[in-house]
């Protein structure tokens, strides 16, 4: 009996082995493009068969699965935006799969061509057309716009310069790529200037477009690097607001990393999560640019695409309009269901670029649509797709900003989506997404637009607090001088600080804030000018908290987004260094790579290579690998600044 027993264990023993070693599993994996030949990240790829997963594509496009049983699989490629495609792949045992996909937009019969003819819409006609719009029309549009019509009005013949089904092609060796020129921040001294006021910004069209020009193998123009863009275009781990306050508070103090006589303050914002409700109603109109230097596969192609995706997101609580402007403008799309996504989707890829640019046209067309179908408490906002090369109409800066200051008052905000190259008019699309209680942002790929209008739809456009100030009152017996890093085109005056009638930025769901500044401690040397001692009036003397230690006291107000009077919280940060956190690590890297790119006269011993190394060190959780491309980036711009000191030295 218990020699069979010890007979039965040997054999289990030796069969298992020998079982195992006959299996082998295989790797599939492949590259997923856009018809234009562009990787796509974010691209969901599911398995079915032998063994069941899923993966996402990288930055690159790029997936894999190791280890799956020999076997047939059904897999399917899926992505906002794109026509999903299935294929049948079969793996085999220690064999390696590699397959490259291509995903497309569907196919469409009609065409709309936009020349530079169409009529200016009126707001009557508008109200009529919105009211008569024939039902079932794939994009409001009945066959081709030329001798037809356009969103249901009739539309001019075609113009001899329009362009239907043209190649994309970049249009002229010309760069008319315009930016402001930034005074940056320099210190302040804080017995003449104890108080820094400015306005909060949630932009981030400087870092997609900075990661642009180094993709391309150039360092950007220092107009082009606004530092708080580069901060704000990355999540930092901020606590939820406590309580009914729409945001949190964070300060943070540290040594600075460029000066070590100096120190680094931090102040985080962080807005709230949209969570266990649905997001607020949307009435959006897509307000795109179909003018001639809308041509090229950087520019209409992609923002159709993006459209596409936000669309891919939207219910039936939410509604969606198209207005296009060239020469002139006209609406191909009333205001729809958010579920009706085939129609939207339609009108959308049929869209061609032809004429020139009347922009304020359009911009005007769009409010009166928005109006027409306003939501209370939902959100209301006209999101503006374009190069900026407004060239006909109302072309002068100050004329559209009044015009947008006019419209955000009725409670419809703007946001900005700029593209392209070569004729990019970054200044102008920061002004109106300013001016507009809206955002800028700047799509230099799929990957991007995925980011700003998918991944982070919430903050890009459920506003959750608007005319958002901060004030920071520096405490001269801990403070010797003071500089704001960046925010050189957002601050005010100190007296703009209690004024409610002064406009300020505003902060989306989920929307993190970072504002750094640069300290001299009391008693160190300050290396800024100095003022003569004054006639008829002597120094301000210190209060007894000036000696509580603490170092300096942040106020910020606010108001609701459909509210007129302003809230008011504060936060005391205490002169007490202590070593860096991932939050001021990371940021402080961003900081000092935004400073090398500008060369600014007080970055001290900052360079790429630094900053890449604190990035890396402090680069925390990294799902979407944005932290990652960062450091990458960093590297690369070190490589292309010694690239353009060795050719300096060869002059």
């Amino acid at each position: 009996m218990r020699t069979r027993m010890w007979a039965s264990v040997v054999v289990v023993v030796f069969v298992i082995p020998l079982l195992a070693a006959q299996v082998e599993f295989g790797t599939f994996s492949g590259i997923v493009r856009d018809a234009t030949g562009n990787a796509l990240p974010g691209v969901t790829v599911t398995l079915t068969g032998p063994d069941a997963r899923s993966a996402v594509t990288n930055p690159r496009g790029e997936f894999s699965f190791v280890g799956l049983r020999p076997g047939n699989y059904d897999v399917e490629f899926a992505m906002s935006g794109f026509r999903s495609i299935r294929r049948t792949v079969a793996v085999t045992a220690g064999g390696r799969r590699r397959i490259t996909i291509e995903l497309s937009v569907a196919a469409l019969q009609e065409t709309i061509a936009v020349a530079a003819q169409t009529p200016v819409i009126d707001a009557r006609t508008t109200r009529q057309g919105i009211a008569g719009m024939p039902e079932g029309v794939a994009g409001g549009v009945r066959g081709s716009v030329v001798g037809g019509v356009v969103g249901g009005f009739p539309a001019a013949p075609l113009a001899q310069n329009s362009v239907i089904g043209a190649p994309l092609r970049n249009v002229g060796p010309f760069n008319t790529e315009s930016y402001d020129t930034i005074e940056e921040n320099r210190f302040r001294r804080v017995d003449a200037d104890p108080l820094s006021t400015f306005s909060i910004d949630v932009d981030t069209a400087s870092y997609a477009n900075v990661r642009r020009f180094l993709n391309d193998g150039g360092l950007p123009p220092p107009g082009a690097v606004r530092i708080e863009e580069l901060v704000n275009y990355f999540r930092f781990d901020y606590p939820q607001p406590a309580g009914q306050a729409p945001f949190s508070i964070t300060t943070e103090l540290t040594a600075c990393p460029w000066n070590p006589r100096h120190r680094l303050a931090l102040i985080g914002l962080q807005g709230r999560q949209i969570q266990h409700r649905e997001p607020s109603p949307r009435n959006l109109v897509f307000l795109i640019d179909v003018s001639g230097s809308m041509m090229p596969s950087d520019k209409l192609p992609l923002v159709r695409t993006a459209m596409r995706m936000l669309t891919d997101v939207l219910t039936e609580r939410d509604r969606v309009a198209i207005v296009v402007y060239a020469g002139a403008s006209g609406l191909v799309l009333p205001s729809t269901s958010g579920d009706q996504k085939e129609r939207i989707h339609h009108a959308l890829a049929t869209l061609e670029a032809g004429g020139s640019t009347n922009g304020a046209s359009g911009i005007r067309l769009a409010y009166q649509v928005a109006r027409h179908n306003f939501l209370p408490g939902g959100v209301n906002r006209v999101v503006l797709a374009t190069d900026g090369d407004f060239n006909v109409g109302v072309t002068n800066e100050s004329e559209l900003v009044r015009l947008i200051e006019q419209e955000r008052e009725s409670g419809i905000f703007l946001s900005v989506l700029g593209v392209g190259t070569g004729n990019l008019k970054d200044s102008t699309m920061e002004k109106l997404a300013d001016k507009g209680n809206g955002n800028y942002s700047y799509l230099d790929t799929l990957h991007e637009a995925r980011k700003v209008l998918v991944r982070e739809a919430g903050a890009t456009l459920d506003t959750i607090a608007k005319d958002v100030k901060i004030q920071v009152e520096f405490n001269p017996r801990e403070v010797a001088a003071y500089r704001l890093i960046g925010y050189e085109n957002r601050l005010l005056r100190n007296e703009d600080f209690n004024d409610d009638k002064k406009d300020a930025g505003e902060i989306g769901a989920g929307h993190s804030v970072t504002a750094l500044y640069e300290i001299v401690p009391a008693g160190v040397e300050v290396g800024a000018p100095t003022v003569d001692a004054l006639k008829y009036q002597r120094d301000t003397q210190p209060t007894r908290v000036a000696s509580s230690g603490e170092l300096l006291t942040v106020k910020v107000r606010y108001k609701a987004p459909d509210g007129d009077t302003s809230q008011l919280l504060s936060r005391i940060l205490m002169n007490r260094a202590s070593d860096m956190t991932s939050n001021v690590g990371f940021a402080s890297a961003v900081a000092e790579f935004g400073m090398v790119l500008r060369d600014s006269p007080d970055r001290g011993n900052a360079s790429f290579l630094a900053a890449a190394e604190r990035a890396h060190r402090f680069r925390g959780e990294d799902k979407e690998g944005y932290r990652t491309e960062f450091i990458q980036l960093s590297e690369r711009a070190a490589g292309l600044r010694a690239q353009e000191s060795w050719r300096e030295s060869r002059r």
